[in-house]
Protein backbone atom coordinates (compact mmCIF):
# COMPACT_ATOMS: atom_id res chain seq x y z
CA UNK A 1 0.00 0.00 0.00
CA UNK A 2 3.25 2.08 0.54
CA UNK A 3 4.08 2.12 -2.97
CA UNK A 4 0.54 2.94 -4.55
CA UNK A 5 -0.16 5.46 -2.08
CA UNK A 6 3.07 7.24 -3.03
CA UNK A 7 2.61 6.36 -6.84
CA UNK A 8 -0.70 7.99 -6.62
CA UNK A 9 -0.06 10.97 -4.64
CA UNK A 10 2.56 12.16 -7.13
CA UNK A 11 -0.03 11.37 -9.67
CA UNK A 12 -2.02 14.17 -7.74
CA UNK A 13 0.49 16.35 -7.65
CA UNK A 14 0.29 16.02 -11.63
CA UNK A 15 -3.03 16.72 -12.16
CA UNK A 16 -2.94 19.61 -9.66
CA UNK A 17 -0.63 21.12 -12.32
CA UNK A 18 -3.32 20.61 -15.28
CA UNK A 19 -5.97 22.21 -12.97
CA UNK A 20 -7.68 19.27 -12.02
CA UNK A 21 -8.15 17.90 -8.77
CA UNK A 22 -7.18 15.05 -7.60
CA UNK A 23 -7.98 12.78 -4.21
CA UNK A 24 -6.50 9.49 -2.88
CA UNK A 25 -8.82 6.53 -1.32
CA UNK A 26 -7.31 3.46 -0.18
CA UNK A 27 -9.90 1.03 -0.94
CA UNK A 28 -13.49 1.09 -2.27
CA UNK A 29 -14.87 1.88 0.72
CA UNK A 30 -13.27 5.03 1.32
CA UNK A 31 -13.44 6.30 -2.49
CA UNK A 32 -17.34 5.64 -2.20
CA UNK A 33 -17.65 7.91 0.72
CA UNK A 34 -15.19 10.62 -1.00
CA UNK A 35 -17.65 10.33 -4.44
CA UNK A 36 -20.51 10.92 -2.10
CA UNK A 37 -19.13 13.87 -0.14
CA UNK A 38 -18.11 15.63 -4.02
CA UNK A 39 -21.64 15.61 -4.98
CA UNK A 40 -24.47 17.08 -3.44
CA UNK A 41 -27.29 14.71 -2.68
CA UNK A 42 -30.24 17.13 -4.83
CA UNK A 43 -27.91 17.35 -8.01
CA UNK A 44 -28.50 15.78 -11.18
CA UNK A 45 -26.19 12.67 -12.56
CA UNK A 46 -25.24 11.88 -15.46
CA UNK A 47 -23.19 8.21 -15.82
CA UNK A 48 -20.90 6.29 -18.65
CA UNK A 49 -20.80 2.98 -18.73
CA UNK A 50 -18.21 1.65 -16.07
CA UNK A 51 -17.29 -1.45 -14.46
CA UNK A 52 -15.33 0.74 -11.96
CA UNK A 53 -19.18 2.59 -11.02
CA UNK A 54 -20.52 -1.05 -10.92
CA UNK A 55 -17.89 -2.16 -8.47
CA UNK A 56 -17.86 0.56 -6.02
CA UNK A 57 -21.81 -0.30 -6.05
CA UNK A 58 -22.44 4.25 -6.57
CA UNK A 59 -24.96 4.69 -8.26
CA UNK A 60 -27.19 2.25 -6.22
CA UNK A 61 -26.18 4.45 -3.11
CA UNK A 62 -26.76 7.47 -5.22
CA UNK A 63 -30.35 6.55 -5.76
CA UNK A 64 -30.98 5.58 -2.40
CA UNK A 65 -30.39 8.80 -0.82
CA UNK A 66 -32.66 10.20 -3.55
CA UNK A 67 -30.06 12.04 -5.92
CA UNK A 68 -31.98 11.96 -9.46
CA UNK A 69 -29.52 9.55 -11.85
CA UNK A 70 -30.03 9.40 -15.28
CA UNK A 71 -29.85 5.73 -15.50
CA UNK A 72 -29.53 4.88 -19.49
CA UNK A 73 -28.58 0.98 -17.99
CA UNK A 74 -31.90 0.13 -16.70
CA UNK A 75 -33.89 -2.52 -17.64
CA UNK A 76 -36.62 -2.61 -19.73
CA UNK A 77 -35.82 0.77 -21.59
CA UNK A 78 -36.35 1.16 -25.35
CA UNK A 79 -33.31 2.49 -27.61
CA UNK A 80 -34.68 5.91 -27.66
CA UNK A 81 -35.50 6.05 -24.30
CA UNK A 82 -31.43 4.95 -23.39
CA UNK A 83 -30.33 7.99 -26.20
CA UNK A 84 -32.82 10.54 -24.01
CA UNK A 85 -31.02 9.57 -20.76
CA UNK A 86 -27.74 9.94 -22.20
CA UNK A 87 -28.76 13.08 -23.98
CA UNK A 88 -30.12 14.19 -20.21
CA UNK A 89 -27.00 12.84 -18.35
CA UNK A 90 -24.38 14.75 -20.93
CA UNK A 91 -25.68 18.16 -19.33
CA UNK A 92 -26.31 16.91 -16.04
CA UNK A 93 -24.82 18.95 -12.86
CA UNK A 94 -22.09 16.29 -12.35
CA UNK A 95 -20.77 13.61 -15.22
CA UNK A 96 -19.32 9.99 -13.09
CA UNK A 97 -17.15 8.21 -15.11
CA UNK A 98 -13.60 6.09 -15.17
CA UNK A 99 -10.77 6.79 -17.43
CA UNK A 100 -9.37 3.69 -19.81
CA UNK A 101 -6.45 4.79 -18.28
CA UNK A 102 -4.30 7.63 -17.12
CA UNK A 103 -0.42 8.56 -17.32
CA UNK A 104 1.58 9.46 -14.57
CA UNK A 105 1.78 12.90 -15.80
CA UNK A 106 -1.62 12.95 -15.39
CA UNK A 107 -2.96 12.82 -19.09
CA UNK A 108 -6.38 11.09 -18.95
CA UNK A 109 -7.61 8.57 -21.67
CA UNK A 110 -11.12 7.37 -22.67
CA UNK A 111 -12.80 5.87 -25.56
CA UNK A 112 -16.48 6.00 -26.15
CA UNK A 113 -19.12 3.86 -28.44
CA UNK A 114 -21.63 6.13 -28.46
CA UNK A 115 -20.10 9.24 -27.61
CA UNK A 116 -22.28 10.10 -24.21
CA UNK A 117 -19.11 10.04 -22.45
CA UNK A 118 -17.09 12.56 -24.15
CA UNK A 119 -20.01 14.55 -24.46
CA UNK A 120 -21.22 14.14 -20.70
CA UNK A 121 -17.24 15.33 -20.12
CA UNK A 122 -17.57 18.46 -22.11
CA UNK A 123 -21.20 19.65 -21.11
CA UNK A 124 -22.15 18.60 -17.46
CA UNK A 125 -21.39 21.14 -14.61
CA UNK A 126 -19.11 19.48 -13.12
CA UNK A 127 -17.19 15.57 -13.60
CA UNK A 128 -15.71 12.87 -11.37
CA UNK A 129 -13.72 10.76 -12.19
CA UNK A 130 -12.85 6.80 -10.56
CA UNK A 131 -9.73 5.27 -11.63
CA UNK A 132 -8.21 2.27 -9.48
CA UNK A 133 -4.57 1.91 -9.45
CA UNK A 134 -4.56 -0.34 -12.57
CA UNK A 135 -5.39 2.06 -14.61
CA UNK A 136 -1.86 4.14 -13.89
CA UNK A 137 0.69 4.13 -16.97
CA UNK A 138 4.11 5.47 -17.37
CA UNK A 139 3.41 7.58 -20.49
CA UNK A 140 0.67 8.78 -22.39
CA UNK A 141 1.85 6.68 -25.16
CA UNK A 142 1.49 3.33 -23.18
CA UNK A 143 -1.61 4.66 -21.63
CA UNK A 144 -3.27 4.57 -25.41
CA UNK A 145 -2.05 1.32 -25.90
CA UNK A 146 -3.44 0.24 -22.90
CA UNK A 147 -6.78 1.40 -23.86
CA UNK A 148 -6.71 0.14 -26.92
CA UNK A 149 -5.14 -3.28 -26.51
CA UNK A 150 -6.01 -4.07 -23.42
CA UNK A 151 -9.17 -2.41 -21.90
CA UNK A 152 -11.18 -2.33 -24.96
CA UNK A 153 -11.04 -5.95 -25.99
CA UNK A 154 -12.00 -6.51 -22.43
CA UNK A 155 -14.87 -4.59 -22.65
CA UNK A 156 -15.95 -5.88 -26.09
CA UNK A 157 -16.26 -8.95 -25.41
CA UNK A 158 -17.56 -8.65 -21.77
CA UNK A 159 -20.77 -6.75 -23.47
CA UNK A 160 -21.08 -8.36 -26.66
CA UNK A 161 -19.46 -6.58 -29.08
CA UNK A 162 -18.84 -8.09 -32.93
CA UNK A 163 -15.13 -6.27 -32.91
CA UNK A 164 -12.19 -7.81 -34.20
CA UNK A 165 -10.68 -7.61 -30.74
CA UNK A 166 -13.41 -9.05 -29.00
CA UNK A 167 -12.10 -12.64 -30.54
CA UNK A 168 -8.89 -12.69 -29.90
CA UNK A 169 -7.96 -10.10 -28.05
CA UNK A 170 -5.75 -8.43 -30.43
CA UNK A 171 -6.37 -4.69 -31.58
CA UNK A 172 -6.68 -4.40 -35.64
CA UNK A 173 -7.88 -0.80 -36.13
CA UNK A 174 -7.15 -0.59 -39.47
CA UNK A 175 -9.65 -3.42 -40.03
CA UNK A 176 -12.16 -3.07 -37.31
CA UNK A 177 -15.12 -0.97 -39.37
CA UNK A 178 -18.59 -1.51 -39.97
CA UNK A 179 -20.50 -3.67 -41.29
CA UNK A 180 -17.86 -6.60 -41.00
CA UNK A 181 -17.36 -5.58 -37.42
CA UNK A 182 -19.15 -3.41 -34.54
CA UNK A 183 -16.35 -1.49 -32.91
CA UNK A 184 -16.75 -0.34 -29.42
CA UNK A 185 -13.45 2.70 -29.47
CA UNK A 186 -15.38 5.21 -31.49
CA UNK A 187 -14.49 8.44 -30.21
CA UNK A 188 -11.44 9.07 -28.42
CA UNK A 189 -11.10 11.33 -25.79
CA UNK A 190 -7.18 12.86 -24.07
CA UNK A 191 -8.00 15.20 -21.19
CA UNK A 192 -4.46 16.77 -20.90
CA UNK A 193 -5.99 19.82 -18.62
CA UNK A 194 -9.40 21.53 -17.76
CA UNK A 195 -9.48 25.29 -17.99
CA UNK A 196 -12.00 25.92 -15.37
CA UNK A 197 -10.98 25.57 -11.55
CA UNK A 198 -12.68 23.07 -9.32
CA UNK A 199 -14.61 21.56 -12.45
CA UNK A 200 -12.97 18.10 -13.01
CA UNK A 201 -12.00 15.80 -9.89
CA UNK A 202 -10.03 12.55 -10.30
CA UNK A 203 -10.45 9.97 -7.20
CA UNK A 204 -7.47 8.01 -7.19
CA UNK A 205 -8.03 4.24 -5.88
CA UNK A 206 -5.18 2.23 -3.95
CA UNK A 207 -6.66 -1.06 -5.30
CA UNK A 208 -7.41 -2.54 -8.74
CA UNK A 209 -10.57 -1.38 -10.38
CA UNK A 210 -12.73 -1.76 -13.72
CA UNK A 211 -10.33 -3.25 -16.14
Amino acid sequence: MGNNRLRLNELTAQLIKRNIEGFFCPDKASALQKTLTLIPEKATVGISGSLTLIQLDLIKSLKERGTIVYDQYLEGLSRKESMALRNKGACADYYLTSANAISAKGELVFFSAWGNRVAGIANAGKVVVIAGINKISVDLQSAMKRAREYVTPLNCKRLGYASACAQDGICRNDICLFPEHKRMCCQLLIVEAEITPGRMKVVLVGEELGY
